[in-house]
């Protein structure tokens, strides 16, 4: 299915748009459902799939993205697509090297210590020349879905970026990412601005080339406290909704829905709420009934089911479902897990969260 390349024109009509109508705040018939890490090493066909290639290679490669992109949507009725990539191809963009160490993950070989390494940085980047293996992906795998479900392109958010490129890898204290907003506020300003200009330029660049909705991660949100978050991420995350969307209108592009997923930024919603975004994504550490309340009513909810409900037998998956339906309710709202799928997750599950959030919302939806 994944052999064409095609242009981002002429793409095929669009069939099941509850995932778009959700984001946009619009009655939906069935709460929409997808997940994050949908596509993933959980499904043997993935691994199968990338078994003998590099990480980063394969994110290089349009065909095997479009692939890994389209498998979970053979077994399960996701309403959404999200491309297959990852977060740090941006770093990559400014001339960082990262490679994916097994049983370690992502690592850079020489993370920034110093202010004088953002010398060594691309300031001006052009994004079609950097990163167009990404949009190229995204269009041969719009025309791939044939219109079944929509296709969610993301990017990493510039907080999260940056402490990936100053640790070098993960971390469970962000510590040395930290010490620089403490010890190089201006510095850390300056490299946060390079990452969100060239994340506003990656975002519009991903719809032209047929992304319909687009998700920001700030996955180490929870690392910030609010005074951090308010000063070096809330900025940027603001600014990268509004600049995107005065770029595609520019551009008379398409206006697509845009999600913003804090983790662990409970602190932080009633901001996020007022930041730009269509929908604000949660973890599984904050009670829905709180999260409406600080939300309100005019921006959708997406998440929280806790990833590890998945470990539990089918009949408790689909009461967990119930329960969240009921807590958030079915409208203005997308069901998602409140982080990514885990590796060792039994498929089954997966299919049966999704046919829960369904049957369970259509339930509701007639009572």
């Amino acid at each position: 299915a994944c052999s064409l390349l095609r242009s981002p024109k002429g793409f095929p009509k669009l069939k099941n748009d509850t995932f778009l109508r959700a984001a946009r705040g619009e009655q939906t018939e069935h709460t929409p459902v997808w997940c994050m890490r949908q596509a993933g090493r959980y499904l043997p066909e993935f691994r199968e799939t990338r078994a003998s290639q590099d990480f980063f290679a394969t994110c290089r490669s349009p065909k095997l993205c479009c692939e890994l992109t389209l498998q979970p949507l053979r077994r399960f009725p996701l309403d959404a697509a999200i491309i297959f990539s990852d977060i740090l191809v941006v770093p990559q963009a400014l001339g960082m090297e990262v490679v994916m160490v097994p049983g370690k993950g992502p690592t850079f070989t020489e993370p920034l210590k110093e202010v004088e390494d953002l010398l060594k940085l691309r300031q001006k980047v052009d994004v079609t020349a950097e990163l167009g293996y990404v949009f190229q992906a995204i269009t041969l795998t719009r025309h791939s879905l044939e219109g079944k479900v929509p296709l969610i392109g993301f990017s990493g958010a510039p907080w999260t970026l940056m402490s990936y490129m100053i640790e070098g890898g993960g971390s469970t204290t962000m510590a040395k990412a930290k010490s620089w907003l403490y010890r190089h506020p201006e510095a850390s300003h300056r490299l946060l601005r390079l990452l969100a200009d060239v994340i506003i330029d990656y975002l519009v660049g991903q719809v032209a080339a047929g992304a319909q909705a687009l998700q920001l991660f700030e996955s180490h949100a929870g690392h910030l406290g609010p005074e951090l978050f308010q000063d070096f991420a809330l900025p940027y995350i603001r600014d990268i909704a509004q600049a995107v969307k005065s770029k595609l209108k520019e551009e008379a592009l398409p206006l697509v829905p845009m999600i913003i997923f804090a983790k662990d930024a409970h602190y932080a919603l009633r901001d996020l709420a007022h930041a730009g975004y269509e929908v604000v994504g949660l973890d599984w550490t904050i009670r829905p009934q709180e999260a409406r309340a600080q939300i309100g009513k005019d921006v959708t909810l997406q998440g929280n089911l806790d990833p590890c409900a998945l470990y539990a037998p089918k009949e408790k998956i689909g009461e967990l479902v119930k329960k969240m339906l009921e807590s958030f309710g079915t409208q203005r709202y997308i069901a998602n897990l409140g982080h990514g799928l885990y590796p060792d997750m039994n498929p089954e599950h997966v299919g049966a969260f999704v046919e829960a959030v369904h049957a369970h919302s259509r339930h509701i939806n007639k009572h």
